[in-house]
C-alpha cells in the first residue's frame, strides 16, 4: 500500500518537505550539524561542490572531499529537529517518491553527527572531542516507535535505579552507535563514552535561571553513573534520537563532539571555533581514509 500523501508530504518539484532534497541530492555518506552556518565550515574544505540549498533551518550542501562524495546537512537543535531530519533523509533513498512506495533494496547510510557539547567529567576537558559510545534518551522521542529490540535494559535499569529516575518522566533508553563507523572514526586523541541526549538546553540538562529543577541533584547522579566501566561522558541535545533512529532504519550513525563546557568544574572553551574546525577537519580525514 502506497504512503499516504498527509504522511509523506512533498514539494510541488518533488523533494521531501522540510528539506527540499531530491533523492539526486545526497550522498550515502552524511555529516549533520546543528548550526547551519557550520555547515559551510565544512565544505570550504571540498574540492568541488554540486549542490546546495536551504530551508528554513535545514541547509544541504553535497560535494566531493578527496574522491569521496559527501553531503553536509543541517538539523537545527534537539530530537524533534533530528526526528524530521533522519527520517526524510531514509525516505530519499528508501521510499520510491513517485509510487510512494517502500523499496525492495533498501540503501544504508553512514551518519556521522559532528556537534559540540558539555563534558560531565572533569578529565574530559574543554578543547578535547568525544565519540559516543552510545545515546541516553532522557527526551522520550524514541518511545514514539517500535524500540525493543535495539536499547540496552541492562544498562537503562541500572540508570533508573542509580538516579531514582521519576517515574513522571519518560524512560530512559540507552542506544549503541554503529561499530562498523565507530571503528573508523575513533582513535587515541578522542575519548568514548555515553552521551546523554537531553529535550531541552536549561532545565532538562540542570541550569538553574529563574525556574526551579524537578531533581537538582541529577547532573550529579548522570556523571557519577559507571555500568561496568562505562560513563557518561557528556550532555548534548541530538545524539540518542540520531542512534536510535538509525538503528530502526538500518543506518550506521556515530557521533562526534567537540567539547566546549566542562559542566563538573564549570569552564568554558576560551576558543571554541579551534576545536570545532580541528574536528571537522578530523572527521572529513576519517571519512576520506
Amino acid at each position: 500500500m502506497s504512503i499516504k500523501q498527509s504522511e509523506l508530504i512533498l514539494n510541488p518539484d518533488g523533494s521531501v518537505y522540510h528539506l527540499n532534497l531530491r533523492p539526486e541530492h545526497i550522498a550515502t555518506d552524511i555529516i549533520i550539524v546543528g548550526d547551519q552556518d557550520r555547515v559551510d565550515k565544512v565544505t570550504k574544505h571540498f574540492d568541488s561542490i554540486e549542490f546546495t540549498t536551504q530551508k528554513r533551518e535545514f541547509k544541504t550542501t553535497t560535494g566531493t572531499y578527496k574522491n569521496k562524495r559527501i553531503t553536509v546537512m543541517s538539523t537545527g537543535i534537539g530530537p524533534d529537529n533530528i526526528d524530521i531530519v533522519l527520517n526524510e533523509i531514509d525516505a530519499l533513498v528508501n521510499i520510491n517518491l513517485e509510487t510512494r512506495m517502500p523499496k525492495e533494496n533498501l540503501t544504508k547510510l553512514n551518519i556521522v553527527r559532528v556537534g559540540t557539547s558539555g563534558s560531565l567529567q572533569k578529565d574530559i576537558p574543554v578543547d578535547s572531542m568525544v565519540l559516543s559510545s552510545h545515546g541516553l534518551d532522557l527526551n522520550g522521542l524514541l518511545h514514539s516507535y517500535q524500540i525493543d529490540k535495539i536499547t540496552h535494559p541492562e544498562i537503562e535499569n541500572a540508570f533508573v535505579k542509580h538516579t531514582n529516575w521519576s517515574s513522571k518522566k519518560a524512560f530512559p533508553l540507552i542506544i549503541s552507535n554503529s561499530e562498523e563507523l565507530a571503528n573508523k572514526l575513533k582513535s587515541d586523541s578522542v575519548f568514548e563514552g555515553i552521551t546523554a541526549t537531553a529535550g531541552g538546553f536549561y532545565g532538562p540538562q540542570g541550569r538553574v535561571l529563574r525556574l526551579g529543577l524537578q531533581d537538582a541533584d541529577l547532573n550529579h547522579k548522570i556523571d557519577s553513573f559507571d555500568f561496568n566501566g562505562i560513563r557518561i561522558t557528556n550532555l548534548e541535545m541530538e545524539t540518542s534520537a540520531i542512534y536510535g533512529l538509525s538503528k530502526l532504519m538500518g543506518h550506521n550513525a556515530c557521533s562526534l563532539n567537540a567539547i566546549i563546557a566542562n559542566r563538573a568544574d564549570g569552564s568554558f572553551s576560551k576558543d571554541p571555533g579551534k576545536i570545532v574546525a580541528e574536528l571537522i577537519k578530523y572527521t572529513l580525514e576519517k571519512l576520506a581514509e
